[in-house]
């Protein structure tokens, strides 16, 4: 895994600027190979790229979101990536923006471009390219004020299965990944619930 930490300081306010980072389909006008980005529901987002000439489709989960302070992802399929974005006040019109990525180079160009800090370069302009978009509007184009609490990589989520819940009963709930064919016999002698 390739690893880039880098941060740049932009002259907003603090919400301002974590405002504009949770409009992720603004995100080509500032991410270089970033072609287009569709927010599916609260925490997943799907996204279109081409970078050195590859072009990509992948979906990733929001694991962590809080507002005014920081947005944690990783990619749910390939191409394995993962970061954090996260925000400090500097004053009231200043605010630092650090980010963390860390990803899986695939092709050869792509180890290369990590072993001699290609990556960390573009993460360092895209940052650049931040600060002029969210300086030059005067204002956010959006915001989510959400919160994702943390989710584990690679786990799932608990939903209430509907057709199990009658009038006036409590919801059951299964992984959203569980397969109820699958689930083991009760112990002889015990009756089962239909």
């Amino acid at each position: 895994m390739a690893t880039v930490q880098e941060s740049i300081e932009v002259n907003v306010p603090l919400s301002q600027a974590y405002n504009q980072w949770t409009q992720f389909e603004e995100f080509p006008h500032f991410m270089s190979g970033v072609d287009s980005v569709s927010q599916l529901d609260d925490t997943t987002v799907h996204f279109k790229t081409s970078i050195g000439g590859v072009r990509r489709e992948y979906d990733a989960r929001i694991t962590t979101q809080e507002p005014d302070q920081r947005v944690s992802w990783e990619s749910l399929d390939e191409p394995r990536n993962a970061g954090t974005v996260w925000f400090e006040t500097l004053g009231e019109a200043e605010t630092k923006v650090n980010v963390e990525l860390t990803w899986e180079p695939d092709s050869a160009a792509e180890k290369i471009g990590a072993a001699i800090g290609l990556d960390s370069r573009q993460v360092a302009a895209d940052l650049k390219k931040f600060k002029q978009f969210i300086e030059e509007r005067g204002a956010e184009t959006g915001g989510w004020r959400g919160r994702v609490d943390a989710v584990a990589p690679g786990a799932t989520t608990a939903v209430p299965l509907q057709e199990e819940v009658g009038y006036g009963a409590e919801p059951a709930f299964q992984h959203v990944d569980a397969d109820p064919d699958l689930a083991p016999e009760p112990p002889f002698g015990q009756d089962q619930q239909s």
